[in-house]
């Protein structure tokens, strides 16, 4: 999945010389939590966030009535309160990438540019609400998880499994554990109806099972590795 795929495109925008009421204004009516500074010529010069602006408001070291505080803010420019070093992404983004460069620079938004115009913007509920439909969270759906060694051929072994006993997959992720070098964490997503089939196909096949939490993983670790 590609962050053009998912991108806000019904941008809200607000110009640097406007005042921070009128930008608490924009973010309150749309219920946005990132407002897009752009200037005359259509440029991102900008990013202002429902955070910092409550700040503002919120700040127990202001000594102002309500009324002296909202004439201040009346005055003060969005352009001195904006970032201005703004993090972007291309359109041709991959989501997993997006969501590491959040993480990395502990942010929850990125504007989306393409030949430096900008088209869109994407957030972190846009990447989660991504990531759970890519897991298959329905709530008629069973969550299996196998640890599983990471050799050529394991997940083949397993889909084919249960391809063969008319189990269909509807999520499939894995990834490594880093207690166990070598192993890695399968997690197969299937109707809720075919959970005890596919555990017991699986088990027949030497595969061992996790259908809940459990906190001493030793009997479920594959052949050879221990704790």
């Amino acid at each position: 999945m590609y962050v053009g795929r998912i991108m806000h495109t019904d941008l809200i925008t607000v110009s640097p010389n406007a005042s921070l009421v009128e930008a608490n204004e924009l973010v309150e009516k749309h219920g946005i939590d990132h407002l897009l500074v752009v200037n005359d010529e259509g440029t991102l010069v900008g990013l202002l966030s429902d955070r910092d602006l409550k700040r503002y408001w919120a700040s127990p070291a202001t000594t102002l009535s309500a009324h002296e505080l909202s004439y201040v803010l009346e005055k003060l420019p969005v352009r001195i309160m904006m970032i201005k070093a703004i993090v972007t992404v291309s359109p041709d983004t991959t989501i997993e990438r997006a969501a590491f460069i959040m993480q990395n620079h502990n942010i929850n938004s990125l504007p989306v540019m393409e030949s430096g115009k900008l088209l869109g913007i994407i957030t972190s509920t846009d990447v989660m609400d991504v990531l759970l439909e890519a897991i298959g969270m329905q709530e008629d759906s069973v969550r299996l998880i196998i640890l599983v060694q990471n050799r050529i051929g394991t997940i083949a072994e397993i889909t084919a499994l249960l391809s063969d006993n008319q189990i269909n997959i509807e999520s499939l992720i894995t990834w490594p554990m880093r207690r166990y070098p070598g192993v890695h964490q399968l997690v197969v997503r299937l109707s809720g109806e075919d959970g005890p089939k596919a555990v017991a196909v699986l088990n027949r096949a030497k595969f061992k099972v996790m259908t809940r939490y459990v906190e001493d993983l030793t009997p479920y670790l594959p052949e050879g590795f221990a704790s």
